[in-house]
C-alpha cells in the first residue's frame, strides 16, 4: 500500500488487520518459548541428577575411575542450558510486552474507528 493512499480510515483498517494477523503468531511463539523453557528446566534437573550420581559412583568405586572430566562436562552443559534458558526467558518477556502492546493498540484503533463512524461496510468490529 502506497503512503497516503486510501485516507485515514483505510490506514486504520490496514493497521488493525496487521495487528489481528500478528496476534496469533505472537501467542503461538510465546507458547513455544514457554514449552522450550520447561524442557530446559527439566534438562537442567537431569544434568544435576546425573552429575550427583557420577560423583557418588566415583566415590564408591574401589578402582579409581577418573569421572571428574565427565562431571565437568556435565556442569558445563548445565551452565549452557541455564544461559539458553535466560535468553529464552528474556525473549518470552519481550513477546509478552509485544502482545500487550498489540492488544492495547487494537483497542485504541477500534475506538478511533468507532469514533470516526464505525467500520467500513462488510467488516464487523470484533
Amino acid at each position: 500500500m502506497a503512503a497516503g493512499s486510501g485516507g485515514p480510515a483505510a490506514r486504520e483498517l490496514f493497521a488493525e488487520g496487521l495487528l489481528q494477523f500478528l496476534r496469533p503468531a505472537v501467542r503461538q511463539l510465546d507458547g513455544h518459548v514457554h514449552a522450550v523453557r520447561e524442557s530446559q528446566v527439566e534438562l537442567r534437573e537431569h544434568i544435576d541428577s546425573l552429575a550427583t550420581e557420577l560423583c557418588r559412583i566415583n566415590e564408591d568405586q574401589k578402582v579409581a575411575l577418573d569421572l571428574d572430566p565427565y562431571v565437568k562436562k556435565l556442569l558445563n552443559a548445565r551452565r549452557r542450558v541455564v544461559l539458553v534458558n535466560n535468553i529464552l526467558q528474556n525473549a518470552q518477556e519481550r513477546l509478552r510486552r509485544l502482545n500487550h502492546s498489540v492488544a492495547k493498540e487494537t483497542v485504541r484503533r477500534k475506538a478511533m474507528l468507532e469514533a470516526a463512524g464505525g467500520y467500513p461496510q462488510g467488516l464487523p468490529g470484533k
